[in-house]
């Protein structure tokens, strides 16, 4: 099985829209996927209550059953743990150990920058991530490529040169989807043919 974190100390950077929509797309594509809610508040385990059982099947595992067995591990294809804020120490190191690939969303404030460049600086001086066991990928969240915002990032972001994988808009899309336990990935194509769009440099890196 692979694993999947989205992480970022910042709170309110992005991370269950992007861990719910990441885990709905690999549902989508009949893989087998576990997500692992590793936050107090249980946003991501509060929306998989919310799916149907007609929409391909996510399984959750809590905090309270963070023994993350083996035969889970061995049944299932992919794992996406969804990170709380603050996330630190052993903590980190421990969701590191698991992770093959990280996604770090951001959004271009500069109190998201600011946050996020410590985060960086302390994933850089993990071994796993220093022995290329782990791939970490940055993912624009709420904001538009062409304006001077996503610039702004761009600039920040060149000296990891971390490849930024996706520019997620600011859309209800995503805000309604959840309402009901879907991601993106479970729309009509036409309800979110653009947001599909963005995402596809993103699915192509996970497939890599």
């Amino acid at each position: 099985m692979r694993a999947i974190l989205v992480a970022n100390p910042k709170g309110g950077c992005g991370k269950t829209t992007l861990a719910t929509n990441l885990a709905g797309y690999l549902a989508s594509q009949n893989h087998r996927v576990v997500m692992w809610d590793l936050d107090q508040q249980k946003s991501s385990l509060n929306w998989l209550a919310l799916r149907s059982s007609e929409l391909p099947t996510i399984t959750r595992l809590g905090l309270e059953r963070g023994e993350a067995s083996q035969s889970i591990m061995e049944k299932n294809d992919w794992l996406v743990l969804d990170s709380p804020a603050g996330i630190h120490g052993k903590n980190l190191s421990h969701a590191l150990k698991l992770a093959h690939k990280i996604l770090v969303p951001i959004q271009p404030s500069v109190f998201d920058m600011v946050t996020t460049r410590d985060f960086i600086d302390r994933l850089m001086e993990e071994k796993t991530i220093q022995r290329h066991k782990a791939f970490i990928g940055i993912v624009g969240m709420r904001v538009d490529p062409r304006t001077r915002a996503a610039s702004t990032l761009e600039r920040f972001l060149s000296q990891y040169n971390l490849p930024i994988l996706a520019y997620l808009r600011d859309t209800m899309v995503y805000v309604n989807s959840a309402f009901n336990g879907k991601s993106i990935f479970d729309l009509p194509f036409h309800q979110a043919e653009r947001d599909l769009m963005q995402w596809q440099p993103l699915t192509k890196w996970l497939k890599a």
